[in-house]
C-alpha cells in the first residue's frame, strides 16, 4: 500500500550527509516512527483488512490478473497489507522493507491472520545480501509512493531484472511525477520534474494521520517518467503496458476531493493533471 512521502514543512537547504548510507538511517527512523500511527489510522483501515477486505485497488488488480500459485516479490511493502492481500489471491509472496518496525508488524499480522508470507527487513539495494541470486519470481510488485525513496533507478531496475524469471513481470503503480513538482498546497511549482538531487525536508505528521505527533527528517528524490522507463529498458526489460490516470485511489494529499467510486482528485488540479501512472515490463 501507500509508502508516501509527505511534504508538510519544507526545508530549503542542500543535503549534507557524511556518507551515502546516512539517508537510509534518516528514512528508516521516519518509517519506524510512522508505523505505529499507521497501524491505528482510519486510512489503513486495519480492522476491515483483518475482516477480509483487500488493500489492493482496481488499477493494480487489473494489471496483476490471476497470480494464484505465482511467486511474487513485493518491494517496499511497509507493514505488509498489500503483501498479505497478494497472499489472499493465492500468491507465494516475499515482502521487503527497510523499516524494522514495519516488518515486525507485518510478521505479526501474517501470523494473526494465518496468511503465509516471507518478510525481509533491508534496503532495496541490499536485497542481494538477503536473497540469493537464484531466487526467481514471476512478478515483482511495487506501488504508490515508492520510487521517491530511491536515489538510483538504474540499480533498482537491475535488481528487478535480477529477481524476475525469464518472462516474469514488473507491475509498478506509482504516483505521477507531476504531483511531486508542487508545493504541499498545490499552489505553485516548487520542485523540478527531473532528478535534480536529494530533497531534504522536515516532515510533520503523516499522510495517514496529519495530527500524529511525528516530526522527522526525510530525504527523497524526484524521478521523471523518462528516468523510470529508461532505467527498465536499459536493464533489458520490455515495456508491455503504460497508462496514466487523472485520479488517485487514496485521499492522501492536500485539498483532495472525492469524485466517486473510491477515487480522488486534487482540487486545484481538477482533471487536468495525471495523479497516477502504471507500468508493466517483462523480462525477455
Amino acid at each position: 500500500m501507500v509508502a508516501l512521502y509527505w511534504r508538510r514543512v519544507q526545508v530549503k537547504r542542500p543535503v549534507t550527509m557524511e556518507k551515502s548510507s546516512d539517508y537510509l538511517e534518516v528514512n528508516r527512523a521516519l518509517w519506524n516512527a510512522r508505523t505505529g500511527p499507521h497501524l491505528e489510522s482510519a486510512f489503513y483501515a486495519l480492522d476491515a483488512f483483518r475482516a477480509g477486505e483487500s488493500s489492493l485497488n482496481r488499477i493494480e488488480l487489473a494489471l496483476l490478473g490471476d497470480i494464484a500459485e505465482q511467486r511474487v516479490l513485493h518491494l517496499q511493502c511497509h507493514f505488509g497489507q498489500d503483501t498479505l492481500s497478494l497472499a489472499r489471491l493465492g500468491a507465494q509472496v516475499t515482502g521487503v522493507d527497510l523499516s524494522d518496525e514495519a516488518i515486525a508488524a507485518a510478521q505479526r499480522l501474517s501470523a494473526d491472520l494465518d496468511l503465509p508470507a516471507e518478510f525481509i527487513c533491508c534496503d532495496v539495494y541490499d536485497l542481494p545480501q538477503e536473497l540469493p541470486a537464484e531466487a526467481q519470481f514471476d512478478v515483482v510488485y511495487t506501488s504508490y509512493g515508492v520510487l521517491g525513496w530511491l536515489p538510483d533507478l538504474e540499480r533498482w531496475a537491475a535488481l528487478v531484472a535480477r529477481y524476475l524469471r525469464p518472462g516474469g513481470r514488473l507491475v509498478l503503480v506509482e504516483f505521477h511525477p507531476v504531483v511531486w513538482m508542487f508545493d504541499n498546497d498545490f499552489a505553485r511549482v516548487q520542485y523540478s520534474y527531473f532528478n535534480a538531487g536529494p530533497i531534504e525536508e522536515i516532515e510533520v505528521g503523516t499522510y495517514a494521520d496529519p495530527a500524529a505527533p511525528i516530526t522527522h527528517r526525510s530525504v527523497t528524490w524526484n524521478h521523471g517518467l523518462g528516468e523510470v522507463v529508461g532505467s527498465l529498458l536499459r536493464a533489458g526489460m520490455q515495456l508491455t503496458h503504460f497508462s496514466e490516470y487523472d485520479y488517485s485511489p487514496y485521499n492522501c494529499f492536500a485539498h483532495t476531493v472525492p469524485v466517486g467510486d473510491g477515487t480522488y482528485r486534487i482540487g486545484p488540479l481538477g482533471d487536468k493533471a495525471p495523479l497516477v501512472y502504471a507500468v508493466v515490463a517483462t523480462k525477455a
